[in-house]
């Protein structure tokens, strides 16, 4: 099967002419959050106001616990209503990202339908965490990290409009570059967008549930779609699902 026509039927249905993908986290019960209970991840995706699918973690409650946030898991996005399988993500355990590694970077595997579709993985980077986009041959397809300034050297926390830092009321964009973009620092353009939307302040404080919005490339293809639907699962999981606040 050729690499453009790869996903599952109900991948491709739904993301065909799909230009952004609204993924919400469900919320754990205040009393759960209170308690420490490391429940399993869940998410919800809408196109528009319109959900098409959920999908629920699948990972050891020890592992959940004591290795947050690099604990291994899978994931399967599955059709509402169907439970068609239109996106399954693979994350093994890998050291938690962080800047100057030399190896054991953070990674998944995406695929659809019983065929990889893409993976990702995390960059060697210093100050700016980063990572990039492969096709299932191993080809490099895009490049994604926050907006930076000073150079390159640090985060732009306020590209959104909104000149705070962290989580919470603040939007936390990941730009998506293509990956033979050489200059990717500062204002230079960007082709897609994983921007982490703010929380309302019941949420903020009674939950630690998440909501992305998934602004796809233009022209991409659906394996391509898939796999960045996978990154912003993958994001999540790296930067605001860890027991203290998230890096994020």
């Amino acid at each position: 099967m050729a690499k453009m026509d790869r996903g599952s039927d109900a991948l491709k249905n739904h993301l065909e002419g799909c230009s952004l993908m609204d993924i919400r986290q469900t919320r754990r019960g205040w009393l759960q959050d209170l308690m420490g209970c490391e429940a399993r991840v869940e998410f919800r995706y809408f196109i528009g106001e319109n959900q098409i699918a959920h999908s629920l973690e699948d990972s050891e409650c020890c592992m959940r616990i004591w290795c947050s946030p690099c604990h291994p898991f899978t994931m399967e996005m599955k059709e509402l209503n169907t439970d068609a399988e239109m996106v399954s993500m693979d994350r093994p355990c890998r050291c938690a990202m962080g800047g100057c590694k030399c190896c054991c970077y953070q990674e998944m595997t995406v695929s659809s339908g019983g065929q990889e579709i893409g993976s990702l993985k995390e960059d060697c980077w210093y100050c700016v965490p980063s990572f990039q986009v492969y096709d299932p041959d191993g080809t490099a397809l895009y490049k994604i990290h926050p907006p930076t300034c000073c150079g390159g050297c640090c985060v732009n926390c306020c590209t959104e409009g909104n000149p705070c830092c962290g989580k919470g009321c603040c939007k936390v964009p990941f730009w998506v570059f293509p990956a033979s973009q050489e200059q990717t620092d500062g204002d230079a353009p960007h082709v897609g967008k994983i921007l982490k939307k703010p929380k309302s302040a019941m949420t903020e404080i009674f939950t630690e549930a998440n909501a992305f919005d998934v602004i796809f490339p233009e022209g991409c293809s659906i394996a391509e779609k898939g796999t960045l639907i996978g990154s912003a699962i993958f994001i999540n999981a790296n930067f605001f699902e860890d027991g203290d606040g998230g890096s994020g």
